[in-house]
């Protein structure tokens, strides 16, 4: 019954990523950008810190103290005009010992106990809550993670479990710096923090449409070249 259970997670994982992958590949020819997805945004520098002590987890980068120089792009889901509600995103990228990086994606949502998978819009970036929306795997079970604005320049991050309380353990202070490559791509199956692992039922939803965007991507690089 196990096995059985496991097996629809993934075909029906499958199936809604390559739902995903579909609806990528037709609003990137809708509307041929470099990001068809989240393509209004800004890429600042910012600084990640990391205060342990919460209920354990085993995942190292969330159980550790620590401080951390990141990249942080806030963007708008649907590219419309500011003012107007949208589904704002926010992106972390942060350096790993020994080289690399891991990439944290979350977007506007509830943090309530079904909320915290819902997709809302909002006027601005920091007037809804934001969760990852998929859990990670961590050794103390399923994990999500959140970010709710404190400021404008400032986010407090917390984890729980999908149906528990939020624990705080970090907070993130954005910077006025422009980023190195406005133009830079997250990608939170294929670049992971210590700790926190993607289950395979979210590797098979999400990689699909993450690839179609990696391939959009390399077209209008190509195209921008040939011209």
């Amino acid at each position: 019954m196990h096995d059985l259970s496991r097996r629809a997670r993934a075909l029906a994982a499958s199936a809604g990523g390559a739902g995903l992958a579909g609806a990528t590949r037709i609003v990137s020819a809708v509307r041929p950008v470099a990001k068809p997805l989240h393509p209004r945004g800004d890429v600042v520098t910012g600084r990640l810190r990391r205060s342990g002590g919460g209920p354990a987890t085993g995942s190292q980068w969330l159980d550790s103290p620590g401080s951390d120089e990141v990249l942080v792009r806030r963007s708008r889901a649907l590219g419309l005009p500011s003012g107007l509600p949208d589904i704002h995103g926010l992106a972390v990228r942060v350096p790993l010992d020994g080289g690399g990086h891991g990439d944290l994606l979350l977007a506007t949502t509830g943090r309530g106990r079904l909320t915290r998978f819902v997709l809302t819009a909002g006027r601005t970036p920091y007037s809804r809550p934001m969760t990852t929306l998929l859990p990670y795997r961590t050794p103390s079970g399923p994990t999500l993670l959140a970010a709710v604005a404190r400021s404008e320049h400032r986010y407090e991050l917390a984890y729980a479990s999908p149906g528990g309380v939020w624990h705080p353990f970090a907070d993130l202070v954005l910077s006025a710096t422009a980023g190195p490559d406005p133009l830079v791509s997250f990608d939170p199956v294929r670049n992971t923090l210590p700790g926190l692992e993607n289950f395979d039922w979210v590797r098979r939803l999400r990689e699909p449409s993450y690839g179609t965007a990696r391939l959009t991507r390399r077209r209008d690089r190509r195209r921008g070249q040939a011209t």
